[in-house]
């Protein structure tokens, strides 16, 4: 049996996390140790999911009121006054049914609850479709808020977000 550990990331993972997100690109965005530095600067959780110490999973959220250029923080930015935004969770291809992702969304629900944070908010492809990500999303109570195109109307996203409340 694996051992999951979910701990706050360092700049020694830095690499691996860079690794995952660009296995997953076509559902995230670009990001290199530079861009992850910033992000990092910014965010209010950054934490990784290790199987048997090998970091295999990760999740970036950023809080309202950060600086933080993206459209979509910008589009829940104009909506909720408090949340925290997800950026992105990324499960290595392998680590995938290891329910990792569901262990950090666990983790990132008690961190919101612990600060009174009342939303939680993120996005998802729906052109291109990103089907795993929108049952994944479902189970833990996510809803439509709205939807917008990007990438100069080549993609489109569900705007998602929780309210803390009820959970």
């Amino acid at each position: 049996m694996p051992t999951i550990e979910i701990r706050e990331a360092t700049p020694a993972d830095f690499d691996d996390i860079c690794a995952l997100n660009l296995a997953d690109v076509q559902h995230t965005s670009a990001m290199d140790r530079a861009r992850l530095g910033e992000l990092h600067a910014l965010a209010a959780y950054l934490k990784v999911a290790c199987i048997n110490a090998a970091v295999s999973a990760f999740l970036l959220a950023i809080c309202a009121g950060s600086e933080y250029e993206n459209e979509n923080f910008a589009w829940f930015a104009a909506r909720f006054e408090r949340f925290l935004y997800v950026d992105r969770i990324v499960v290595a291809a392998a680590a995938r049914g290891m329910h990792v992702g569901s262990l950090l969304y666990e983790d990132l629900f008690r961190y919101a609850k612990s600060r009174a944070i009342p939303w939680i908010t993120c996005e998802y492809n729906i052109v291109p479709p990103n089907d795993p990500s929108r049952r994944f999303h479902e189970k833990f109570g996510f809803r439509e808020h709205g939807t917008q195109w990007l990438a100069n109307g080549s993609k489109q996203v569900s705007l998602q977000a929780v309210a803390l409340g009820g959970r």
